[in-house]
């Protein structure tokens, strides 16, 4: 891949969007993780305003260091970001005790301190008049579907998600993202006690992919590994439960006759 000419493109397709919307710029979760360091430092190269919204719930200790220690390099190096901490902490816990408790499972809760940051992300865009950006990479969005719908997958538009986590490693490291970020295991942020995207799906973002490849392509499936059979297992198992994700929500045509 051609790194920085892939740059180049994003960013020239970013703000001719923002500027044909007529917005002011974009406003960008910070979650700690490689995904919204690229698509925030991207974002900041257009020149346009961006906020960067630091949105802690209960938040690991390491999860929000990288996301402060980013925001402050963002900082540092481009002048038209502007950061903003806003502790969902309270509100989550409010949410706690109104809802049932019956209703309260750990995918449940999980998905609503997702969709509680996209409501936090969309008062600050439309107050500033800007975009929300989405953090979503190729495999995430569009081989296991590992998103929340109307959380992290409620965007105005997605810069990244024709890229492969490993492109997406590559333009951070052409960018000067922080090491910090750049050598952690990819997370959601949804979870107290930090766990990363692997613990939850089962493989890595590099066998995701491998997979995927394979699933766009099919090759001599007996020339897979045993475990390149159990990672495309996975990622198949995971794409059929989440088209819905994937797809527009379904809208009921009534026959003209009934009409």
């Amino acid at each position: 891949m051609k790194n920085k000419e892939v740059i180049d493109y994003i960013v020239s397709w970013l703000k001719n969007y923002s500027e044909r919307s007529k917005t002011n710029g974009f406003v960008i979760g910070i979650s700690g993780g490689i995904d919204s360091a690229l698509t925030s430092t991207l974002c900041a190269q257009t020149g346009k305003q961006v906020i960067c919204l630091n949105m802690p719930i209960r938040q690991h200790k390491a999860e929000y260091d990288r996301g402060v220690e980013h925001i402050q390099w963002l900082s540092k190096n481009y002048p038209n970001v502007s950061t903003q901490e806003v502790d969902l902490t309270g509100i989550f816990s409010s949410i706690e005790t109104t809802f049932p408790q019956n209703i309260q499972d750990w995918l449940t809760m999980a998905n609503t301190r997702a969709r509680l940051r996209m409501l936090t992300l969309y008062a600050f865009a439309c107050n500033n008049k800007m975009l929300v950006a989405g953090t979503g990479n190729k495999v995430e969005d569009f081989g296991v579907g590992f998103f929340t719908k109307y959380g992290d997958g409620g965007v105005d538009l997605s810069p990244i998600a024709d890229l492969m986590k490993s492109e997406v490693y590559a333009l951070c490291r052409e960018l000067g993202v922080v090491n910090s970020i750049l050598t952690a295991k990819p997370t959601d942020g949804l979870w107290a006690d930090g766990r990363s995207d692997e613990d939850q799906i089962g493989a890595t973002y590099d066998e995701l992919e491998q997979a995927m490849k394979f699933s766009e392509k099919p090759n001599d499936i007996s020339k897979l590994s045993k475990r390149e059979l159990t990672v495309l297992d996975i990622y198949t198992r995971l794409n059929k439960a989440n088209q819905h994700k994937m797809q527009p929500v379904p809208v009921c045509i009534i026959p003209k006759e009934l009409k």
